[in-house]
């Protein structure tokens, strides 16, 4: 159950971070200034996030654990 919503968690967060890195990278810049020196969003990193979120999520997946009707 914790590993599923946490799945959830981050999957939501990695298809935020793919479109703030495709769509918004100057609103991020503009509003998020000293994050934006520290942790800058590329393109690159946002779709390798996603990928290794979804790898978890087929192991998930096949251990039949991912779902909230159990």
């Amino acid at each position: 159950m914790v590993e599923t919503v946490l799945f959830y968690v981050l999957l939501v967060d990695s298809i935020i971070c793919n479109v703030i890195a495709h769509f918004g990278e100057r609103w991020y810049v503009m509003h998020f200034r000293s994050l934006s020196r520290i942790v800058p969003v590329t393109k690159a990193w946002a779709l390798i996030y996603l990928a290794l979120v979804l790898w978890a999520g087929s192991f998930l997946y096949r251990m039949g654990t991912l779902g909230f009707w159990r």
